[in-house]
């Protein structure tokens, strides 16, 4: 990129042509000659080279026009990019209750909603992510970290039986909105995944949902399980396990509400494809914002002119008071 400073300066460059010619008309009133000593005359005679005697103001011309551009101050510039981000920061909070081996999901909620997860903690970027689980009570499996290989390491180890059964989802709701509480940035968000209806825990779903209402946390609320019975795998008297068919108990009303009250949106995830489609979503909803910022660096080139433009005048001079010296 190029440009001048100054470029009104350029306007004196109309009179440069004006003062050469009036100084050729008085050149040619006098009727003086150019040549170096009295002795050229003799040696040359009238057949001297008619543009010789011109040189001078050639390089006169050329110099001033070169510090006039100088004075100018021409300019090259270039261009950088940047790009401002303003992260997001998430926390997921997972459903690790007994309930969550139910086989409705291939190859169990737990597992296929592990998997989806970590997909989507793959695909962030910029955004500081944490992890919550909880059944019978809460706790952070990953604090807000932008090492994603860390979180989706840790949501690879959560498995039922971990801590006490039960379905505290107030405290998991609540557990995630502390970790948000000391975080600065604009956009903050809790993605909450349970099968269940909340029967443990100090905090209620909805108070939670107050809480996070109160730090302006959007809070997209999922029920994952299919609808009627699903088969759950339950110690067998004779050893091992069986399958179990068990009524999906999902408190959806509740659900919506923690919703609505927070500006998310509530999901039903009924199969691994659907699950799948609403991460997706909740991605596309919340996108990290990108600022573009362009910003030109400029460099003077005027020196390099200028001083071309001196050493031409310089010449101009020199040559007019030797070689080419005007004889009245």
């Amino acid at each position: 990129m190029f440009r001048f400073e100054d470029p009104w300066v350029l306007a004196l460059l109309a009179i440069v042509p004006l003062t050469y010619w009036l100084r050729g008309r008085g050149a040619h009133r006098t009727g003086a000659l150019r040549f170096s000593a009295l002795d050229t005359i003799r040696e040359t005679g009238v057949g001297i080279s008619s543009w010789l005697p011109r040189v001078p103001s050639v390089l006169g011309a050329v110099g001033v026009v070169a510090v006039i551009v100088a004075l100018a101050r021409p300019q090259t510039g270039v261009t950088s990019e940047t790009l401002l981000t303003q992260g997001i920061d998430i926390v997921m909070v997972m459903d690790v209750s007994s309930s969550m081996l139910a086989e409705d999901l291939e190859p169990n909620r737990l597992e296929a909603a592990k998997a989806v997860a970590a997909d989507f903690v793959g695909g962030r970027r910029n955004d500081r992510i944490a992890l919550v689980a909880f059944a019978g009570q809460a706790f952070t499996q990953a604090p807000l970290t932008l090492d994603y290989s860390v979180v989706q390491s840790l949501l690879g180890e959560l498995q039922v039986g971990i801590i006490e059964d039960g379905t505290a989802v107030g405290m998991g709701l609540g557990t995630a909105v502390k970790r948000l509480q000391a975080s600065d940035v604009e956009s903050k968000v809790v993605i909450l995944l349970t099968d269940g209806r909340s029967n443990r825990g100090e905090i209620g779903p909805v108070t939670a949902a107050q809480m996070a209402q109160a730090l302006g946390v959007r809070v997209y609320a999922i029920g994952v399980g299919t609808r009627g019975e699903a088969r759950v795998p339950v110690p067998d008297p004779l050893g091992g396990t069986r399958l179990m068919p068990m009524r999906v108990d999902i408190d959806e009303p509740t659900l919506r509400e923690i919703a609505e009250l927070t500006g998310g949106q509530y999901f039903r995830a009924t199969d691994n494809e659907s699950l799948s489609s609403i991460y997706e979503e909740i991605d596309q909803l919340e996108r990290t914002e990108i600022e573009v910022q362009n910003f030109t660096q400029y460099a003077e080139r005027f020196p390099a002119i200028l001083a071309l433009g001196l050493i031409l005048l310089l010449l101009e001079i020199g040559l007019s008071q030797t070689v080419l010296r005007r004889l009245p």
